[in-house]
């Protein structure tokens, strides 16, 4: 069975890993997306992530327990 893909827009250049796991409620709240990350439990661009501050980009996939969320940018 295949996860959830969706799309999240930012309206900036880039946003931090942890904060786009709480915007796109991958998580419930800001210590949630520490433990997922240092758990191994999220990939960026189908690569294992611990880094809460690494910035993601309009074109990167993010995904969390089968749910795959693809950013994009609002400054078209």
């Amino acid at each position: 069975m295949a996860g959830e893909h969706r799309t999240v827009s930012i309206r900036d250049e880039s946003i931090r890993l942890g904060q786009l796991l709480k915007l796109a409620d991958l998580v419930d709240q800001g210590s949630d997306a520490k433990e997922v990350l240092l758990r191994g439990l999220v990939q960026v661009n189908g690569e294992v992530e611990t880094r809460r501050g690494r910035r993601v980009v309009p074109g990167d996939t993010v995904t969390v327990g089968g749910q795959t969320v693809g950013i994009e940018s609002t400054s078209h």
